[in-house]
C-alpha cells in the first residue's frame, strides 16, 4: 500500500524532528512513507479568516498531491480535522474537487489514529521512565474524536508515569489566528493551561498538535520552567531508541 506523509506547515517549518520520528517509527512496521513534494498548506488559516478563495487554492494542490495515495498520515489533528470536516463544504460547488475531498477524508489519519486504528499497534516496545502529562488538543479530540488512541500508546510505554492534567480539555488558547487577533485572551488561556501543567509536577508535557505545543512551551520558557514539551511521536521514538 502507498502511505504518504502530510507534513503540515508547523511540522515542516518548526518541528521537522516530529516528521522524522513518525517516519522512523512507521518504518519499524514496514511502512515506507511516500512524500509528495508538491504538498502545501491545507488552507486552514485562510479558511478560518474568511478567505475561502485563497484556502481553495491551497486545498486544490493538496488534494492533487495525495489523490493516488492509499493512506495519508499527519502529525496534526487540527489539519486532519480541517480536511475531514471542511473540505467538502469548501468545494460543494466544484464536483471534481468535492469528490477528491471525499476520497482524502476517507484515507487521512492523525498519527496515533493510524498506529492504533489502522496498523493495530498499541505497544511499540518503548521505555521512557519519566513523569508525564498529556494535553488533548481541541481539534484532535473534538473534530476527529481522537481520545483513547494516544492514551493507549502512552500506557504501554515501560516506566512512564502518566499523570492526569487538570481541566485537560480546556483550550490552550492557540486557536491559530485567534492567538494573533485576540492575543490578550489567548495569553490568559495559555497561562491558565500552564498553571495546570505545573500542578501535575510532570517532567514532560506531551500532545498531538504542534500549534498547542508551541504555545504552551513558549509560556513555560517565558516563566523559566523546565518542563519538556514533546509531540507523541517524539516521545515514542525516544523510548524506542533508548532500548537499542
Amino acid at each position: 500500500m502507498k502511505v504518504s506523509l502530510f507534513i503540515t506547515c508547523l511540522c515542516d517549518g518548526v518541528y521537522p524532528r516530529v516528521g522524522e520520528a513518525m517516519s522512523r517509527l512507521l518504518a519499524r512496521y514496514g511502512v515506507q512513507l511516500h512524500f509528495p513534494e508538491a504538498q502545501t498548506c491545507c488552507g486552514q488559516p485562510a479558511f478560518n479568516s474568511g478567505y475561502w478563495d485563497e484556502a481553495k487554492a491551497s486545498a486544490r494542490v493538496l488534494l492533487k498531491s495525495f489523490d493516488d495515495s492509499d493512506f495519508v498520515v499527519a502529525p496534526s489533528g487540527s489539519c486532519t480535522g480541517m480536511i475531514h470536516h471542511y473540505y467538502e463544504k469548501l468545494f460543494e460547488d466544484e464536483p471534481e474537487y468535492r469528490d477528491m475531498a471525499e476520497r482524502l477524508a476517507g484515507k487521512i489519519y492523525e498519527f496515533s489514529q493510524f498506529l492504533v486504528g489502522v496498523l493495530g499497534v498499541e505497544d511499540l516496545g518503548a521505555e521512557y521512565p519519566h513523569k508525564i502529562t498529556y494535553h488533548p488538543s481541541c481539534h484532535g479530540s473534538r473534530l476527529l474524536g481522537v481520545k483513547e488512541e494516544p492514551l493507549k500508546l502512552l500506557n504501554h510505554v515501560k516506566g512512564l508515569e502518566l499523570v492526569p492534567l487538570p481541566f485537560a480539555e480546556d483550550c490552550c488558547g492557540f486557536g491559530g489566528t485567534f492567538a494573533v487577533k485576540m492575543s490578550d485572551i489567548s495569553g490568559a488561556m495559555v497561562s491558565e493551561k500552564v498553571e495546570h501543567v505545573l500542578e501535575t509536577e510532570a517532567e514532560v508535557l506531551v500532545g498531538l498538535d504542534m500549534g498547542c505545543l508551541m504555545n504552551i512551551s513558549g509560556n513555560l520558557r517565558f516563566r523559566g520552567k523546565p518542563v519538556k514539551v514533546m509531540h507523541l511521536a517524539e516521545l515514542l521514538y525516544e523510548g524506542v531508541k533508548s532500548k537499542r
